[in-house]
């Protein structure tokens, strides 16, 4: 009989282990996942801005330095994929779009608010996503140091996944009050 309890605790074991693995496993795919929808926005940003300098170039061509700062600030985030190259991008961006205001007829251009229009989508998608990241590393961490799952995550080789975060240069940006001006 006490064989019997003992073969049962095992497999009662095993099951435990087994499910706690299932879920830390499909957890974990969730913030794979995040970072892979973060990277498909990013690339299509990266795609989007030499349609954006482009047009952009036809109105305002004597604005070329501008234009090669952001040409340039893309290639490097092209490259890098580190956050300092994306914010740097997004800070030429603005400045790139700013020049619709300089522009009375590049604003009034469809391509050009065609472009401004995807590209604000674009943010709006890249910002979701990473809320979504955030929200799945959360729940996986979360998992990962709930108990029983404490107890055997790292010898299952799961480590804490790294929620995404605003860059030290960035936030100083974010929290400041923004100007408005009518």
């Amino acid at each position: 009989m006490s064989i019997l309890i003992f073969i049962g605790l095992l497999v009662l074991i095993g099951l435990m282990l087994i499910g706690i693995y299932n879920r830390l496993v499909g957890l974990r795919q969730n913030c794979n996942q995040g970072l892979a929808d973060i990277d498909a926005q990013l690339r299509q940003r990266h795609d989007l801005v030499p349609n954006l300098v482009a047009t952009v170039q036809g109105y305002a061509a004597h604005e070329k330095s501008t234009l090669d700062q952001v040409i340039a600030a893309r290639n490097r985030a092209v490259g890098s994929a580190s956050p300092e190259a994306e914010q740097e991008l997004s800070g030429a961006i603005k400045g790139l779009l700013a020049l619709g205001e300089a522009y009375p007829d590049l604003k009034a251009n469809t391509n050009f608010q065609a472009l401004q229009g995807e590209l604000a989508d674009i943010e709006d998608k890249l910002a979701a996503a990473r809320r979504a990241l955030n929200a799945a590393a959360a729940n996986y961490n979360t998992a990962r140091q709930s108990f029983p799952a404490v107890l055997f995550a790292n010898s299952f080789g799961f480590q804490p996944f790294e929620v995404s975060h605003i860059a030290a240069g960035e936030r100083a940006s974010v929290g400041a009050v923004p100007e408005v001006k009518f």
